[in-house]
């Protein structure tokens, strides 16, 4: 079996898993149990009261030293079995699984894992460890994600766009996306103007939730990848056909072994058919894993989960965007959205992406 293929089927069969929310492997967090019949996360009655405990001691105040201190005295310990220290929380207190949500790559899924701490809980606790968070003895530099990144281009020259800051007078930060091209050779080669970010990238998943996420696109789009799945694989079926075949040969053989009919080739006759049946079968094993076949309601829940995603979340942002849309194109006067489907296009003014904003949308001066 070639690498290549190894790879794609170790891919594919995680993404299936994923969208099913079970574990994929690696280190389960504190507070969990991967159920050995469904591979799913399951509280875990003796470790999440840990999990809790830390949650709120941390959220009332506490020193991260003297929680950990704290819990090493009574003899407790780290899901990998080592005593508790300050970092051992930065990971805890960064998961969501913890609030239920269940997250594997490009995929999502509010309410996938039962949840060990409430929401209110957890956003306390990231506003105490934000303000506490220190990096070399400074205030740690907060990460911009630009969510259009290798998918929004220049109208005017067709060059991608990147994303960049700027600071006004006042001190104020702003994040624009800009022509790769005026920015690499300047505005000589493409005067146009840069674009802000929060409200372009808003104005695209807004778009996506309402254009794709809706009854009659999605059910749209599941007959049409119901339809690709029964063209993609030819093969299957012609590799079933002929381990048919093969073993109503073997069963004759042995059959007429058994009656005493021997030839000089009769053990070389068998082994080729039982070494013919085995390379069918491992052949028809790879293809189906290579690709698995998703029902009606596997998709139709996968795109449930997009329904209920909270807009205003970056993840659920980059994952509309990642997902549904395909490219979009900036002009002086209008944006243009391709989705990942048929009779995709749609044009809107650049005034109404922008808003009141549109006049005051160049970088600072």
């Amino acid at each position: 079996m070639a690498w290549p293929s190894i790879i794609l089927k170790v891919a594919r069969g995680e993404r299936e898993n994923a969208l099913k929310c079970k574990c994929n492997g690696g280190v389960v967090p504190l507070g969990y149990v991967i159920g050995k019949e469904d591979r799913l996360y399951h509280i875990d009655p003796e470790t999440a009261p840990i999990v809790q405990e830390i949650f709120t001691r941390y959220a009332d105040g506490e020193p991260a030293e003297k929680i950990a201190a704290s819990l090493n005295e009574r003899g407790l310990r780290t899901r990998t079995g080592k005593p508790f220290v300050k970092n051992s929380f930065f990971q805890i207190f960064k998961n969501r699984r913890y609030i239920g949500e269940y997250s594997y790559k490009d995929i999502v899924i509010p309410g996938g894992v039962p949840a060990i701490v409430d929401q209110a809980l957890f956003d306390r606790v990231q506003e105490r460890f934000a303000k506490n968070k220190i990096t070399h003895g400074r205030p740690a530099k907060e990460a911009i994600n630009y969510l259009l990144t290798t998918k929004l281009f220049c109208g005017k020259c067709g060059t991608l766009m990147g994303g960049e800051s700027g600071t006004n007078h006042m001190g104020t930060t702003y994040h624009y996306y800009k022509c790769g091209k005026a920015k690499r050779k300047g505005q000589a080669h493409c005067s146009f103007k840069a674009i802000r970010k929060e409200p372009l990238e808003r104005f695209v998943v807004d778009t996506a939730v309402k254009l794709v996420l809706n009854d009659p696109v999605i059910e749209h789009l599941t007959n049409l990848i119901l339809e690709a799945q029964s063209r993609e694989n030819t093969r299957l079926p012609v590799l079933k056909e002929q381990l048919r075949d093969t073993e109503k040969r073997l069963s004759n053989l042995l059959e007429a072994i058994e009656q005493g009919i021997l030839t000089p080739t009769t053990k070389q006759r068998l082994d080729e058919l039982e070494a013919r049946r085995d390379a069918l079968k491992a052949s028809i094993l790879e293809e189906e894993l290579q690709r698995p076949a998703l029902s009606r309601e596997q998709i139709l829940f996968w795109f449930e989960q997009f329904r209920q995603g909270d807009v205003n979340s970056p993840a659920y942002q980059r994952q509309i965007i990642d997902n549904f849309v395909n490219s979009v194109y900036v002009f002086e006067d209008r944006v243009v959205l391709n989705f990942n489907f048929k009779e995709n296009a749609k044009t809107v003014p650049l005034r109404e992406v922008l808003g009141s904003s549109a006049d005051g949308n160049g970088p600072p001066k």
